[in-house]
């Protein structure tokens, strides 16, 4: 999980990377403790929200 801290100030993409380190090395070492296949990190969300923006037409319905 990358906190939104790391995504807002560019850490994400070093963040995915040293993980997906970290996945490859116990790949290496135990390849039969992984049966489908090769652990991949998910992909940098496009974005994180502690409180997402409220669409701005529902807020126009409210005020009518």
């Amino acid at each position: 999980m990358l906190t939104p801290e790391m995504l807002h100030y560019g850490m994400a993409t070093e963040v995915i990377g040293q993980r997906q380190q970290v996945l490859d090395a116990a790949y290496a070492r135990n390849p039969e403790r992984f049966t489908h296949a090769r652990p991949m990190h998910p992909p940098q969300p496009t974005a994180a929200w502690i409180n997402p923006p409220i669409p701005t037409s529902a807020t126009e319905g409210n005020l009518h």
